[in-house]
């Protein structure tokens, strides 16, 4: 009797281990299969982020400001550098818009998630009634052209260099140091004057212009490509919804992979490499998926 219970003890720890053994393997190949995932060429490049205030006023313009001190604040936490290329405040301490490099390692990789539309509810300082506000801003990602990248015929170009204007206080600069580019065949107009040097106004006018057309490229490739092969985290629409942030709760919603998380502060204070991390996760449980269907 007690060797049958022995032997029933056995079979079932063996089958146990066999069980375990199974799971890892299957653990392992689905890391094996991520590693084999096609990278995206762009990951390791320096990105431009443009953020805009949508609907909301003065609200969201300092909304839009908030946005990017949390963006900074990641930023220096990665050990990234952030150079700031075209920026339009508002005298609250707003931002109506403001485009800034992020350059280092792995910047794209990570901060690609971040583009479409980000919304904020609060009770505005300047609303009397206590009534909470939506507010939108919008968050564009774009990884940094190299002139290889992209070809610019000068014919398409009007530089026209003026002198900087400022908000009340700030430094104005008495020489003509500004530099607007338009664009021709897209409309695009970049205007910059972040530097006292007409030069370094004029390259950095020149580099968001290349995120700019070159984005347009990526953008125009994805849409060509079956919805089958796009990834529904990574290259979202830019018009899309993808986070709300809700201030009298203390909550940050990430509506694209369901996921909530009560730390607000910490977030508004760049704390967002768990959002991050877990875009990427769901990112690549998604191609992991597709690929499985192909094979």
């Amino acid at each position: 009797m007690l060797e049958e219970e022995s032997d029933d003890e056995l079979r079932e720890l063996a089958k146990e281990e066999l069980n375990q053994s199974k799971a890892e393997v299957t653990e392992l190949e689905n890391k094996l299969k991520i590693l084999l995932l096609p990278k995206d060429p762009n990951d390791d490049k320096n990105v431009i982020v443009e953020i805009r205030a949508g609907a909301g006023g003065d609200e969201a313009a300092l909304f839009a400001a908030e946005i990017y001190r949390m963006y900074v604040h990641y930023a220096e936490g990665c050990h990234w550098k952030i150079e700031t290329l075209e920026i339009e405040e508002i005298g609250i301490g707003g931002m109506k818009s403001v485009n800034f490099m992020v350059s280092g390692q792995g910047a794209y990789s990570k901060l690609k998630y971040e583009s479409g539309v980000h919304r904020v509810q609060r009770v505005p300082e300047t609303e009397s009634q206590g009534r909470i506000h939506t507010s939108t801003i919008t968050v564009a990602v774009m990884p940094e052209a190299e002139e290889v990248d992209v070809t610019i015929d000068e014919k398409d170009i009007r530089i026209d260099v003026m002198r900087a204007s400022g908000n009340g206080g700030q430094c104005v600069n008495t020489t003509d140091s500004a530099v607007r580019l338009t664009h021709y065949p897209t409309g695009i107009v970049i205007y910059s004057q972040t530097e006292k040097s007409q030069l370094q106004n004029k390259e950095k006018a020149f580099a968001l212009l290349r995120a700019k057309l070159y984005d347009l490229e990526l953008q125009k490739k994805q849409d060509a490509e079956s919805e089958a092969r796009r990834s529904q985290i990574g290259t979202g629409d830019r018009s899309e919804k993808i986070r709300t942030y809700n201030f009298p709760q203390g909550r940050v919603t990430d509506h694209r992979i369901n996921l909530t998380l009560y730390k607000l502060d910490k977030i508004m204070n760049g704390d967002i490499q768990e959002i991050i991390d877990a875009c990427i996760a769901a990112d690549q449980a998604i191609r992991l998926s597709r690929l499985n269907e192909e094979g």
